[in-house]
Order: structure tokens, then C-alpha cells, then sequence
């Protein structure tokens, strides 16, 4: 649990932490949530200048605070420790954790983190975290080990690192779609999501530009239990913030349905449209109503 209250998720737009300007834009767009990026965003130069302007900038933007999260360097470098004593004292909605190899990545981040509320007063365990699985060829095997861990409140994945990781020379086919190995690290973090009961968010498009593919692939992975996306501009956001916004004929089909079952209580199946209901449809009903009704 957070202090900050709900977090809407469609959206999570990266800004570089050594831009003072990139991450003005970003929070006075409309992205759910913008991720004041460390990392790959930041060369090793840049890092420490970083730090102190993302500090800073949590500081002036506290009204914003449930919507700043910070991508921290991963554990296997020397970063980690310095971009979280920098940064928490300024008190981040949030925490994204890259390359993590499984659940103990998270249980040494949440150690760090509850020491460094308690030494800020701030209340221990109600930094969130989101992390970034399938980076590296060990993550993949691992996905599914999330359920029960601490502060975790999303799932998301990464191709770039993977291929990086695994030797290859590109992470998509001859026609631009990802290859079978991505499409298995997509399917995976969604798996893994689900069985820890937290949302998975897409990863990146990179090509910004292209905002009809980028439209085609949200509403794609929406329909696979997606539930937001990545962004790496801002052009990217209002795409993405659609895409996962359940329509007014989705909203209320899925009243229908609810309804029709509440008015047969004990009925496993129900006609509808010259069709059958049963109870995965009543299921898949109700979450979509969750995420327009709370």
C-alpha cells in the first residue's frame, strides 16, 4: 500500500533526469505517470548532475508526487545505492527497478528502501515499485516469482537489454515485429503479472513517430490483459492514454453482463446475442468495469 492514493497506469512517459526542460514537459502533459529516468537515459558522466536536478525536481513538484517515479540504475552495478539516497529524502511517488534477475532483486531494493524512509519519516513500505523483467536471459525464468513481493504495484518488460543479453543481433523479424524470444518475454510478463495480481505495462515503441502502428499494437496488447504502455515522448501519450481507455460500448456491454448475472445467481451460463455466457466472461466483465469504476 501507498500514501499517494490510486495510481492510473496507462501511461508511463520516460524523461531524462539530466533535463531539467524534458521533465517540465512531461509532467505537465497528460501521462499517468512519468518516470524521471537514471539510467539509460544518463551517461555515467551525468549520473551524480542527475541525481541532484531529480532531487531537485521532486522537491518542486510535490503536487505531482504520486505521478513521479524514479528509474533507478539496476542492482548488478555500482549505481543503486547513490540514485536511492539522492532521491528518496525528496520522497518519489514510485520506484522502477530495471534488469531484474527475479524476487530477491526485490526484496534487497524493499531492505533499502524501508531504511531509507525511516531515516527520511517517511512511512515504511509505501514506496511503490514497478519492475523491469525479461532484460536479461536469467529474468525470464523468473517471471513468474512475484506474487507476495513487497511494494510491487506493476510489471513491465524490456526487448532492447534482451538482446543485448542474449547475443543477438536484432530483436525483431525481416517485417519489424518482434521475434518468437520477445514475443515469449511479452507473454511471460504477462503471465507473471497476473499470477502476482498486479497490472503489466508494455514496453517501448521505439520509433515515436509512427503513431498508427503505435496506436495498432496498444489496442493489440490491451485485448492480451495489458493495461498500459511505455512512452518515450510525449507525442506517444494521448495514443496510449486511448488505447487503454475502455469505450462507452465496452462500458456497457460489460454492465449487461454483470447485470445478467446478478439477475441469475445461479445460472453457470446465460444467452446472450444468440450466444452463451459463462462465469470467465462475468470475470472479464467486472475487471474491465474495475478499471473505469475503481
Amino acid at each position: 500500500m501507498t500514501d499517494t492514493g490510486p495510481i492510473t497506469m496507462r501511461s508511463w512517459l520516460f524523461a531524462p533526469g539530466d533535463s531539467e526542460k524534458k521533465m517540465t514537459k512531461a509532467v505537465g502533459g497528460a501521462a499517468d505517470v512519468v518516470i524521471l529516468d537514471l539510467e539509460d537515459a544518463v551517461t555515467i558522466d551525468n549520473k551524480p548532475a542527475a541525481r541532484a536536478a531529480v532531487a531537485q525536481f521532486l522537491r518542486g513538484n510535490q503536487e505531482h508526487r504520486n505521478r513521479l517515479f524514479v528509474r533507478v540504475n539496476p542492482l548488478d552495478g555500482p549505481y543503486t545505492l547513490e540514485d536511492l539516497a539522492a532521491v528518496m529524502p525528496a520522497r518519489p511517488g514510485g520506484i522502477m527497478l530495471p534488469k531484474v534477475s527475479g524476487r530477491e532483486d526485490m526484496e534487497v531494493l524493499d531492505r533499502y528502501l524501508e531504511a531509507l524512509e525511516v531515516a527520511n519519516g517517511i512511512e515504511q513500505g509505501s514506496t511503490p515499485v514497478i519492475v523491469l523483467v525479461t532484460e536479461t536471459a536469467r529474468s525470464m525464468f523468473h517471471c513468474g516469482d512475484f506474487a507476495g513481493a513487497p511494494r510491487l504495484v506493476a510489471m513491465t518488460w524490456g526487448a532492447e537489454d534482451l538482446a543485448d543479453s542474449i547475443g543477438a543481433q536484432s530483436n525483431t523479424d525481416a517485417d519489424g515485429r518482434f521475434g518468437f524470444t520477445y514475443e515469449l518475454a511479452r507473454s511471460l510478463c504477462l503471465l507473471g503479472a497476473a499470477s502476482a495480481g498486479v497490472p503489466a505495462i508494455e514496453t517501448i515503441q521505439a520509433d515515436f513517430r509512427d503513431l498508427e502502428t503505435l496506436k495498432t499494437r496498444a489496442e493489440q496488447v490491451r485485448r492480451a490483459g495489458y493495461r498500459g504502455m511505455l512512452a518515450i515522448h510525449p507525442a506517444q501519450v494521448e495514443v496510449i492514454n486511448a488505447a487503454f481507455t475502455p469505450n462507452a460500448e465496452e462500458i456497457e456491454k460489460a454492465r449487461e453482463i454483470v447485470a445478467l448475472f446478478a439477475a441469475n445467481p445461479g445460472a453457470g451460463t446465460i444467452g446472450y446475442e444468440g450466444g452463451m455466457l459463462d462465469r470467465p466472461h462475468l470475470s472479464r466483465a467486472q475487471q474491465l468495469l474495475a478499471q473505469v469504476e475503481g
